[in-house]
């Protein structure tokens, strides 16, 4: 099948080798994987911040880069939720775009649901050894139900060990804008999220969202705390955690 790879804003500005990582996943899994160079942003931060016109905008041109595509997969369950599920409600009121972009919005999946659920992934390249505690990003788990299925791909990994910290689905206080504009709020969250993993005693956190795992990591190291690896789902499944 062929897969359209939505690289995200962050991955390709902070940490490109979680791309890189979910290339090899998916070729792995046998998929035939394309990344159109033209892709940028979701149009999540607009939407968030009631910027409709500016959503649209970007939602078009998502839909003329990866309309092609038999699936659409994105390390990122936020922004796997903005296509899925909020591009059908940015054209509620436009059935002729509406038409072609929502079978798109179907055909998007979060990584590991894609995996898991699509693509059928066996047999796990990465080969990670060391205990881990898992983070649930608000949207992916609220919008999409990503929650099982990153658990269910670490359980086929022999070397590793999950420990569940309390409160895994609460969120970090990143939550994009909301960091910035109730910042003292957002530091007190991802106080509460770093007590957990610390108190989970684990090598690493895990996470499927980049925005979530900078938040945690930045104020992980503000603790003090220079030991806990923070890492992407498919750094640990693709055995990338320590590339460029």
């Amino acid at each position: 099948m062929r897969v359209g790879l939505f690289f995200t804003c962050l991955v390709d500005a902070m940490r490109p080798r979680i791309g890189f990582a979910t290339i090899s996943l998916l070729e792995a899994a046998g998929c035939e994987v394309s990344v159109p160079q033209t892709q940028t942003c979701c149009g999540q931060p607009g939407y968030n911040s009631g910027d409709r016109k500016t959503s649209q905008a970007l939602a078009l041109k998502f839909l003329t880069e990866f309309e092609g595509f038999d699936y659409v997969v994105t390390p990122s369950g936020s922004c796997a939720s903005m296509i899925r599920v909020h591009y059908p409600k940015l054209f509620q009121d436009n059935p002729a775009v509406l038409a072609r972009i929502a079978p798109l919005s179907l055909r998007t999946y979060e990584l590991t649901d894609f995996l898991l659920n699509i693509a059928k992934l066996e047999n796990i390249p990465g080969q990670f050894r060391g205990s881990l505690t898992y983070h649930d990003s608000c949207s992916g788990l609220r919008d999409l139900g990503v929650q099982k299925q990153p658990r269910a791909l670490l359980a086929k990994m022999p070397g590793v060990a999950i420990q569940e910290m309390q409160e895994s689905t609460t969120c970090c206080g990143f939550g994009g804008a909301f960091s910035v504009k109730f910042g003292d709020l957002s530091a007190r969250m991802a106080d509460n999220k770093c007590t957990h993993i610390e108190a989970a005693g684990t090598d690493a956190i895990v996470g499927g969202d980049l925005g979530c795992l900078l938040n945690i990591e930045g104020r992980l190291r503000r603790r003090g705390n220079h030991k806990t690896q923070v890492l992407h789902i498919a750094e640990v499944l693709a055995d990338q955690e320590g590339d460029a």
